[in-house]
């Protein structure tokens, strides 16, 4: 076998080790390594062969997912605050075969800061929105911004955890994380809703307006 041939099979057996955990733990966030291995059709010391330890390889299943998103979200903004913050969550939930690994890492497991570094982007565009949001008092007063861009993310998280779970329709979950978000920055359900609809017709026209 040639070094370019083992090279190659290496990359392979990478790959196919990081496709089988990333399909295992969104149904399993404890799967085991020997579960990994045996689905990627490798064995245990395979595995170590390339990732030192199971947490090495969530990290790099983490960072993939979070890239993903953040690739996926792009430069969202939107010159209505509400808007973006409901366009940040669909974008999200469109992200979905990547981000359940993700909000597991983030609400249950030991990642956080790697997870933080992927998706700094999104967190990027959320800040923005909530600082624009609260300077034109469409938010609410009573806390800062950067208090209520974190307050707002901890909801989503929580919501697309359950979404997930629950396996709510594209339409209800984006629904539901835009209305959680946007109550959590101090829109009734009303507005939210508008906000939310907004966000929708500017998916479909191709771009914020």
């Amino acid at each position: 076998m040639t070094s370019s041939t083992r090279r190659r099979d290496a990359v392979a057996n990478r790959q196919a080790l990081l496709d089988a955990a990333a399909h295992l733990l969104r149904q399993d966030p404890l799967a085991s390594i020997d579960a990994i291995a045996t689905a990627a059709g490798l064995t245990r010391r395979a595995v170590y062969g390339h990732f030192p330890s199971r947490d090495a390889l969530l990290a790099e299943l983490v960072k993939r997912g979070g890239e993903h998103i953040s690739t996926e979200l792009g430069d969202i903004r939107h010159d209505d605050p509400a808007v973006q913050i409901a366009l940040i969550g669909s974008a999200i939930w469109q992200s979905i075969t990547e981000v359940k690994l993700v909000v597991r890492m983030l609400v249950n497991g030991p990642l956080e800061q790697a997870v933080g570094d992927a998706i700094a982007p999104v967190r990027r565009s959320l800040r923005d929105a909530v600082e624009r949001g609260c300077a034109d008092e469409s938010f609410r007063q009573d806390a800062p911004p950067s208090l209520l861009a974190h307050l707002i993310e901890q909801a989503a998280l929580g919501v697309l955890d359950v979404a997930v779970d629950r396996g709510l329709s594209d339409d209800e979950a984006q629904r539901l994380l835009g209305a959680t978000a946007l109550g959590v920055a101090g829109l009734g359900w009303r507005e939210a809703g508008e906000a939310i609809d907004a966000a929708s017709t500017s998916r479909l026209a191709g771009g914020p307006e």
